[in-house]
């Protein structure tokens, strides 16, 4: 990689003087000509301009890691799935790269040049991915046919460029790290890799904690960008500007700064560009847009007579117009029974609870919901705390802040008579644990004598395999099932966890699931009040429904084997 010339020895001193200005001839501009392995013309000593470079491998790093870690989340929250997404994202980014450094070769004669322009363009296309990203799925994504995939062929045509990008990196900066001082090859590809590596690590850190939280993604990613721009730019027009022509100095300068003015530009525009992306997803009438620490909640509607819609990470959780339906289905068939004690999984929006403190025999109302900001909103917000008809003020409520799972598993063994499991679909990576063996084996656990559990458990009519999954999963864990299903009356939930799945015709409907310890009986309590959508006659009918879907001889989900 770094031939001509034989490696020296570990050790040996260069083969030029300390001082910069030492180098070739110059050629006919006055600025020397580069070549492979040729002395740089530093304006500093040797030792100073080698830990310049490794500082300036180390910032590149990180920057590069953030463009990976951002495209990932942000098509994780755009498309859904996050292990596909990853999985995509990773292996065609890490393919690029190879392309990338054997394209590199050809450049090693114009080194800082090279990378140089290579760090303009990398800055500009990472910094700017996400809010093409968001673009193209909040304008085409509801057009339906070929452009509902449009997100998809972005986000591989982004990992490809800043793979090629990344990778053309490591051979620039190796050519450049040897005309500073030469060393042994094994010596500078580890000092390299170091600097390279522990830039990735601050970067892998900061996303998550640093700019996510703080900045957001596009705003994260645009700063990334500048970043990026401005240390890329620094460290050739600074470090290694004699080795370069005059026309290529003013080139590079001229090209950084119409990329610091893009960026800069469009962190400006930030907000406003994501207020229109919002309206162009959700509507006009967005009345709540909040980013908890676990998602972001939009609550749409309940104004001027329009139903109040909620949608979390993108995807419509509540719909105004059609939510009492899913509701009730949910609720009053586990309600049937002993039921002093209950225990909802979820839930936080509150219309779960709604419906269960509709019986007056009960006693104590125990949710978990992992995201505390949606359980404020519902308890604060006018339109939610109206629709969920303020649950939240009963006494006999009480909301505990958890992930579901490790609750669960610190929790001892208690005898509630009720467990209403209002989760997200399992195809969602985050829930798949909740629709897990182990998770069924803790709820069994729960469960007083007589207790029941009821699971939302997707789509049956567009994902039946993940249904009657979720139904071989609570078997194996030692519980009984009942399954019945309702339609939905209008775009109701999307089919699955992909968000461009809403834009498909497939026929809405919810798949639940009652399930005990012996064999329920799905049925509603003659005594207890009577639901507004759901009669004992119809929910016959959905139970016969849901069955003529079976798919017999499907193995459990567990935690090590996810199945959905």
């Amino acid at each position: 990689m770094i031939e001509p010339h034989a490696p020296a020895l570990p050790g040996s001193p260069p083969s030029w003087g300390d001082s910069g200005g030492s180098g070739g001839p110059p050629g006919p501009s006055g600025d020397p000509p580069e070549g492979p392995g040729a002395p740089a013309r530093l304006p500093v000593r040797p030792a100073t301009g080698r830990f310049l470079v490794l500082a300036g491998v180390f910032v590149c790093a990180a920057c590069g890691l953030v463009y990976e870690l951002e495209l990932v989340a942000l098509a994780s929250y755009l498309i859904g799935d996050s292990v596909t997404q990853a999985s995509v994202v990773l292996s065609v980014m890490v393919f690029a790269m190879g392309l990338g450094s054997l394209a590199a070769k050809r450049l090693r004669r114009f080194a800082a040049a090279g990378f140089g322009a290579v760090e303009a363009v990398l800055a500009l296309v990472g910094g700017s991915s996400a809010m093409m990203l968001y673009a193209v799925f909040a304008w085409t994504g509801g057009w339906g046919g070929l452009w509902a995939d449009g997100p998809r062929f972005l986000l591989v045509a982004f990992s490809l460029a800043i793979g090629v990008l990344i990778g053309a990196e490591v051979p620039l900066l190796m050519e450049l790290i040897q005309r500073v001082r030469r060393q042994d090859a094994g010596g500078a590809v580890a000092d390299l890799f170091a600097a390279d590596y522990v830039g990735a690590l601050v970067g892998g850190l900061a996303f998550p904690f640093v700019l996510l939280p703080f900045l957001g993604q596009l705003t994260g990613a645009l700063l990334t960008g500048t970043v990026n721009a401005v240390v890329g730019a620094a460290l050739v027009l600074g470090l290694f500007r004699r080795d370069m022509t005059r026309r290529a100095r003013w080139l590079l300068l001229a090209a950084n700064v119409v990329v610091l003015a893009l960026l800069a530009t469009a962190t400006v525009l930030a907000d406003d560009f994501e207020r229109a992306a919002r309206h162009a997803v959700y509507g006009q009438d967005v009345r709540v847009a909040v980013q908890t620490d676990v998602q972001e909640v939009v609550l749409t509607g309940d104004t001027d007579g329009r139903p109040l819609d909620l949608f979390l990470d993108g995807r419509l959780r509540v719909s105004g117009s059609d939510e009492r339906r899913y509701h009730e289905a949910l609720v009053h068939p586990v309600m049937s029974g002993p039921h002093a004690r209950v225990l909802i999984l979820g839930g936080g929006d509150g219309l779960a609870a709604r419906e269960v403190l509709r019986h007056p025999d009960v006693r104590r109302v125990d949710v978990v919901e992992i995201d505390p900001g949606l359980a404020r909103l519902a308890r604060q917000d006018p339109g939610l705390s109206a629709l969920n008809e303020h649950a939240y003020g009963d006494p006999r409520i009480h909301v505990t802040t958890a992930d579901a799972f490790r609750r669960l598993r610190s929790t001892p063994t208690a005898g509630y008579d009720v467990v209403i499991s209002d989760l997200p679909d399992p195809g969602i990576t985050a829930s798949t644990k909740l629709y897990s063996q182990e998770f069924y084996g803790l709820l069994r656990r729960l469960l007083a004598p007589g207790g029941r559990l009821v699971v939302h458990a997707g789509p049956v009519v567009a994902r039946p395999r993940a249904f009657w999954t979720v139904d071989a999963t609570l078997r194996a864990a030692g519980l009984r099932t009942a399954p019945y299903r309702v339609d939905a009356r209008d775009t109701g939930f999307a089919p699955g966890p992909d968000r461009t799945a809403a834009t498909s015709h497939a026929p809405r409907d919810w798949g639940f699931l009652l399930a005990a310890r012996r064999s329920p009986v799905l049925r509603l309590d003659p005594t207890a009040p009577r639901p507004q959508t759901l009669t004992s006659p119809t929910l016959a009918q959905d139970a016969r429904s849901a069955s003529r879907t079976r798919i017999t001889g499907l193995p459990p989900s567990t935690l090590v084997h996810p199945r959905y």
